[in-house]
């Protein structure tokens, strides 16, 4: 079972290269699987492609594009999780 987790995990570590297409330019990035799974569902709630997420992210970024991927999917988790708390917190069930 332990062996199994670190195996899953150690999975997720590794790097899926795939290539975008941002403002019309096909370019590659490197990300972890459950970097990409969550980019794809945050696209999939805007009703936009990963590609037209992806641009957004790179017509706000200041750093690598890589990094502004990951920073954007870590707060849009993090502010999940906040409202998830917030409707707890008020007894009100959560909307699925």
């Amino acid at each position: 079972m332990k062996s199994e987790v670190i195996s899953k995990l150690t999975d997720q570590a590794v790097d899926k290269k795939r290539s975008v297409v941002v403002s019309g330019h096909r370019t590659s990035v490197s990300l972890e699987p459950v970097f990409w799974e969550q980019l794809g569902v945050l696209a999939a709630k805007q009703r936009i492609s990963v590609n037209e997420l992806v641009t957004r992210i790179d017509q706000r970024k200041s750093g690598s594009l890589t990094s502004a991927i990951r920073v954007f999917v870590l707060k849009s988790v993090q502010q999940k999780l906040r409202t998830v708390r917030a409707v707890s917190d008020a007894g009100l069930p959560y909307p699925r």
